[in-house]
């Protein structure tokens, strides 16, 4: 491992090479050249046969929108977003279909989205977020800045919205709101979400029935859970410590939260540095050790409640709070709601 000194920045956002190679195919299954998306894009061939594999995100938008020059269709993201079958491309996707409801896969997809595409968000806390606000519950995408490439909102919301298609036909999208202009395939939109469209809203995100969160998906045996998300760990833990301190500080911490002496001293020290040191390194990434700690501790939450295996009381302790209250109170104000109502969404009933 290299030093913590010679980290200075957070490298270049990737993109998973199955979700890449899945563009492509998707692409050449409409038409067009594979020889020509491999040279507008920049990716060579080899890179896009190991599925965990990583490609710049920079490249990735070269391939969408050489896919979309080659096939001449302006809603490629769209259709690849309606057609793909995100299994087939990123572990997410399986461990989606062995989560036992939509609330579980939905903490999931925000624990391992970067596995599938990092984005401008890095850093700020969690891709997908769930707040209940004007007059509704509405799942939102946090990305800083989704008009540089909007494609990614199209292809992002199409698999949200059309994966549980495949196996229920329940809707459960009220309203899609995007920040992006209206495009040439308004009609797509329509097709495809079967809802109502905004376009040039201050939020991307949709508008969702209440009874999603406690919709079940449960498509593969649930040992395969354990199985997928062990693996999703390790790749995650492989990115995350290859490109920022933030990533060897939260690897450090997830093993000791529970002792309640996850302080920045101790991670300093586990490090080879000061704390001076490390507290200039995370704000060189726009971050400080307590809001890592915070965001690490509502995210490995809404896992263990999500996940049903442990009580409220073993989540507190198991995040490295003393006081179930306190935990109660955290996990409020990180969510707006309490963890005993996360937990009783995912079982279908109080604990």
């Amino acid at each position: 491992m290299e030093p913590l000194e010679d980290v200075v920045a957070m490298a270049e956002p990737t993109v998973g090479a199955g979700y890449a190679r899945g563009l492509l195919e998707f692409a050449a299954s409409k038409g067009a050249s594979r020889a020509a998306l491999f040279d507008r894009s920049g990716i060579q061939p080899a890179t896009l046969q190991d599925q965990d594999a990583r490609i710049p995100f920079r490249k990735y938008v070269a391939l969408m929108q050489a896919a979309k020059a080659l096939t001449g269709d302006s809603a490629l993201a769209l259709h690849y977003g309606e057609a793909v079958d995100i299994a087939e491309v990123s572990i997410i996707g399986l461990i989606g279909q062995a989560s036992e409801t939509m609330t579980e896969a939905f903490a999931q997809l925000n624990r391992y989205v970067r596995l599938i595409v990092e984005t401008d968000n890095e850093g700020a806390g969690d891709r997908f977020r769930i707040v209940v606000d004007r007059g509704g519950l509405w799942m939102l995408d946090n990305r800083k800045n989704p008009g540089d490439f909007p494609e990614l909102t199209e292809s992002a919301f199409a698999q949200l919205v059309c994966g549980p298609r495949r196996f229920d036909e329940t809707p459960f999208v009220k309203a899609v709101h995007v920040t992006h202009a209206a495009p040439p395939h308004i009609t797509e939109y329509e097709r495809i979400f079967r809802a109502p469209v905004v376009f040039g809203s201050d939020r991307n995100g949709f508008l969702i029935d209440q009874t999603w969160a406690s919709h079940r998906v449960a498509r593969l045996p649930r040992y395969a859970f354990g199985v997928l998300t062990e693996h999703a760990d390790e790749l995650l833990k492989s990115l995350e410590g290859s490109k920022s301190v933030r990533g060897r500080v939260e690897s450090l911490l997830m093993p000791i939260l529970h002792t309640g002496n996850a302080s920045m001293d101790v991670v300093a020290a586990k490090l080879g540095v000061s704390r001076q040191t490390l507290f200039r390194k995370l704000k060189t990434e726009g971050v400080t050790f307590e809001r890592v700690l915070n965001e690490l501790r509502h995210r490995m939450a809404a896992d263990y409640l999500g996940a049903r295996k442990v009580s409220v009381n073993e989540t507190a302790y198991l995040v490295g709070f003393s006081e179930p209250a306190a935990f109660s109170r955290a996990f409020k104000r990180w969510t707006g709601s309490s963890p005993r109502a996360m937990r009783a969404a995912g079982a279908g009933r109080e604990t």
